[in-house]
């Protein structure tokens, strides 16, 4: 399994995480897929609806994530996943993660340290929703 970021939507998701430190932010990824290949062109910031904890946790409302399905089909893509920072964490997904988690998406996460984007990894959760698979990142 393998995902590619434009430069642009690296850039946007990067962008994203520093503007919102020291809280998570959180969005979503538009692209193709090509076999085992996903492909984003456009990231869509969303809010992180989350009430308290913002720094450790955040929270897609079932609306955002209609919205962000429909802007997909109107620029012809696939939503193929969400994006959230972890804030001085590594990029790897929490248990709390794992539980919000839906198998098929893809859940990159950036660590960002000290305000700083850092560390960039991909994850699918399994079909079994046990665990997760990492996804080889590549730059177009």
């Amino acid at each position: 399994m393998r995902i590619i970021f434009t430069p642009e939507a690296e850039t946007d998701l990067r962008a994203h995480a520093r503007a919102e430190y020291p809280h998570e932010c959180c969005g979503a990824l538009l692209g193709l897929e090509e076999g085992d290949t996903r492909i984003v062109q456009q990231i869509i910031r969303l809010a992180n609806e989350r009430i308290n904890d913002r720094e450790r946790r955040f929270y897609l409302s079932p609306q955002q994530v209609l919205m962000a399905e429909r802007r997909a089909r109107e620029l012809g893509l696939l939503l193929l996943g969400f994006y959230h920072s972890h804030p001085d964490h590594p990029a790897v997904p929490s248990e709390y993660d794992r539980e919000h988690a839906l198998p098929y998406y893809s859940y990159p996460i950036l660590s960002v340290r000290h305000g700083e984007p850092a560390e960039l990894r991909s994850w699918r959760l399994k079909e079994d929703r046990s665990g997760y698979v990492e996804e080889t990142i590549q730059r177009q």
